[in-house]
């Protein structure tokens, strides 16, 4: 899954403000975010945090979210560029948590990258269509529709019989097909520009038909159909949210199964997936990485069952040992990062997506593994191809 959203912290200069917080307000909320921020507060000034970096930071979490209903926040400061990463998650932190150090707390944050959705949002009708993006994965209110509106304004048949009446229907047919071909083109483009992950498509039935008939096939791959949706008023907007978030639901499972079996076929031909420390870490240091996975057992105050990681300037410089960080070429400032920290910035420097894999579909040694981009005869591996091992623990749920 994307973690792009947290790229501005690379080859940023720390130390590192990470707030966690539950952000609901529900109530006297402003008086509820304000009493859960004072005591983590309190924790960013025992670590030592710089005062302007914590009233910076103070200034964004009091500042409401516009979002309804139980969410989190996750904030990222510097003393010397401010604000670097702010993101309304889905559900609020198991662990509301304050840090400030070298580098930032990472895990819970890609846990909220791991189920965001980037999607648009599509109502149609005959004369055009509402397009609307959604922002920071789905987890903000929708900001206002982009309007596409046909220029054919022949869109609806008459009831008189006659020549005349069977003229205006092919009209009208003809109006409604070259404004879905207005809407398609527009589509188009924006997935070319913005690379959406989902489109959700909903309204008049008749419009639905048509734009999904102009599209390319590209396109129509991302299209889920979502009922409940219109561009008039009168709409029931909690029970076509409820099917937005439904199919948003949907998405998601099916992603990460599609990962998790991509990742057993790969392993199981002992060419494309590694599993356990030593071996992720090493192909991280080689930028071979094209999806990480964690074990869903780790959550925020679990760092890989206390295992560490040594780590050099760059997110590419990582090793078990710091005799293999040599090898990387790394001679000055060293220093041992918790391994889902280490591991997790090392797949942001490469541009590798992350998927949290729950403990009951698959087994991974040391609780992570990787996909790769590529193998070559230096690849590192974690031990024979299924047929070839008899440690029955390593090559767990593979088939």
């Amino acid at each position: 899954m994307k973690i792009d959203w947290l790229k501005p912290l690379l080859g940023t200069p720390g130390p590192f403000a990470t707030v966690y917080i539950d952000a609901t307000r529900i109530g006297e909320g402003d008086r509820e975010v304000g009493e859960r921020w004072r005591s983590l507060r309190r924790s960013l000034e025992k670590d030592g945090a710089a005062p302007e970096v914590i009233q910076i930071i103070e200034d964004e979490v009091l500042r409401p979210t516009r979002v309804g209903g139980p969410h989190g926040r996750v904030i990222v400061a510097n003393a010397s560029d401010g604000i670097l990463v702010d993101r309304v998650i889905k559900d609020p932190p198991a662990v509301q948590k304050a840090t400030y150090g070298p580098v930032p707390e990472l895990l819970q944050a890609a846990r909220a990258a791991d189920d965001s959705v980037d999607y648009l949002r599509v109502v149609v009708d005959r004369q055009g269509a509402d397009l609307t993006w959604a922002e920071a994965g789905g987890h903000l209110p929708y900001p206002e529709a982009e309007t596409v509106e046909g220029s054919h304004d022949v869109i609806s048949k008459v009831s008189a019989g006659g020549m005349s009446n069977r003229r205006l229907e092919t009209r009208a047919e003809d109006s409604w097909e070259r404004n879905a071909e207005v809407v398609a083109a527009d589509l188009e483009r924006q997935v070319v520009a913005h690379r959406p992950e989902l489109i959700l498509l909903s309204g008049d039935v008749r419009a639905v038909a048509l734009l999904r008939g102009a599209l390319g096939k590209k396109t129509l791959e991302l299209v889920v159909d979502v009922p409940g949706g219109a561009r008039a008023s009168g709409v029931n907007e909690a029970a076509f949210e409820a099917h937005i978030e439904n199919a948003l639901d949907e998405y998601r499972a099916r992603r990460r199964e599609a990962m998790l079996e991509e990742f057993r076929s790969e392993r199981g031909r002992n060419v494309g997936g590694v599993s356990g420390l030593e071996s992720v870490v090493a192909v991280l240091a080689r930028g071979q990485v094209r999806e990480l996975l964690l074990s869903d057992e780790y959550g925020p105050d679990t760092d890989l069952a206390g295992l560490t990681v040594w780590v050099g300037p760059q997110p590419l410089q990582l090793a078990v040992t710091t005799d293999g960080l040599g090898d990387l070429g790394v001679e000055d400032g060293a220093y041992q990062l918790p391994a889902t920290v280490a591991l997790v910035r090392a797949a942001l420097g490469q541009d590798a997506g992350l998927t949290f894999v729950p403990t009951d579909a698959l087994a991974l040694s040391d609780g992570v593994g990787a996909v790769l981009r590529w193998h070559d005869d230096g690849t590192p591996g974690d031990g024979l191809s299924p047929s070839l091992s008899s440690d029955t623990s390593r090559i767990s749920n593979l088939a």
